[in-house]
């Protein structure tokens, strides 16, 4: 939070400091606001990629049809499906569904013939992913994911079907409109273990079966909105201390001990209730906010309670009807995640009993 040593070089040191922390507040209050643990929806489409491949065709045909080698042409297709996961922030886990198409052209150089066909996709995947800034509004993250794949293929009147394992890797970027809604857009591998189709073509007015077994890799543009569930209720004020009446409150600038013109205002206030009182004890204690370490914090609430105590004994109060705690960060005002400079945190709240 601070430099500890003191000397020439300290007050740059706590400039580079205090830039820092500046810096990295909002990460820290974001990451409590926009996102937190929970199960989410969500619904994704975009464009799909299916890349060509060469492979051969395995027939009972004779001559030149036995066997060739057929080539396939895609054209840019689209995806669209759905998700639920839930949200560690951090890692997340998704169960998936995603329906893909392309259309394109297979062409049998060694026969001399072309043919359109539909190439048709629906994948079942267990996702794992990872958000990097979790809890921020701009979120990069990657993922992997495994699951089953049924791939289908229309081609000249006829129909095949194919069972795989698929597979697929993501890189992408949330970003966290609040903590209820996160839109993403990513950039993804999917493929599947090669399929295997079995289909009756007819060529030249021969029909004959054909065995093949092509590629399926495919690169996909996904955008998707989410939607999370059960989001925390909004933390309530700290009550107000339970103190005897009169008591008052002196406040602090961030990482300081010394006494504003305010601040001695009102000490000189407390001053004149216990001379009005008489027989009272002063109760001085000091508090921080979150925004440094827990040691550092109780040392330095030590020192704003003294400040007090002594500005109290210059107004004429005995030093011995003083008693000064220090409570460091341990007792907020104002709740607040850790690192936030809160300034109603950062007080001596003076009781006279």
């Amino acid at each position: 939070m601070t430099c500890f040593d003191s000397g020439d070089n300290q007050v740059i040191r706590k400039a580079v400091v205090v830039a820092a922390a500046l810096a990295a507040m909002p990460v820290v209050s974001q990451a409590q606001s926009l996102q937190y643990p929970g199960f989410y929806v969500g619904a994704a489409g975009g464009l799909n990629w299916l890349l060509n491949s060469s492979y051969p065709v395995n027939t009972t045909a004779p001559g030149i049809f036995a066997n060739p080698t057929a080539n396939a042409a895609y054209s840019m297709g689209w995806a669209a499906g759905g998700m639920i996961g839930y949200d560690f922030v951090g890692p997340r886990v998704e169960i998936e569904g995603m329906y893909r198409q392309n259309q394109g052209t297979i062409n049998v150089p060694t026969t001399g013939t072309t043919a359109g066909v539909d190439f048709y996709q629906v994948s079942a995947m267990a996702n794992l992913l990872y958000d990097f800034n979790a809890g921020g509004v701009i979120v990069p993250y990657i993922g992997a994911g495994a699951g089953v794949a049924f791939v289908n293929t229309r081609s000249g009147g006829s129909w095949a079907e194919s069972t795989q394992f698929a597979y697929q890797a993501m890189v992408g970027v949330g970003y966290n409109l609040d903590s209820m809604f996160r839109f993403n857009l990513e950039g993804r591998f999917y493929g599947t273990t090669n399929p295997t189709f079995n289909q009756t073509v007819n060529v030249g007015g021969v029909a004959f079966n054909t065995n093949t077994s092509p590629q399926n890799y495919n690169f996909s543009l996904m955008a998707s909105v989410q939607v999370k569930f059960g989001a925390p209720a909004a933390p309530l004020p700290a009550p107000a201390p339970t103190v005897s009446a009169p008591s008052f409150m002196v406040f602090f600038d961030w990482d300081r001990s010394n006494l504003s013109a305010q601040a001695l205002n009102t000490i000189k206030q407390a001053a004149d209730a216990f001379k009005t009182k008489g027989n009272a004890r002063i109760t001085a204690t000091g508090h921080t906010d979150t925004s440094g370490p827990e040691n550092y914090n109780m040392a330095l609430s030590l020192r704003r309670a003294n400040a007090v105590k002594d500005a109290l004994v210059r107004e004429g109060v005995p030093a011995t009807a003083i008693s000064v705690i220090g409570k460091g960060e341990s007792q907020l005002l104002v709740p607040t995640a850790d690192g936030v400079r809160e300034p109603q945190n950062r007080r001596v709240e003076i009781v006279l009993q």
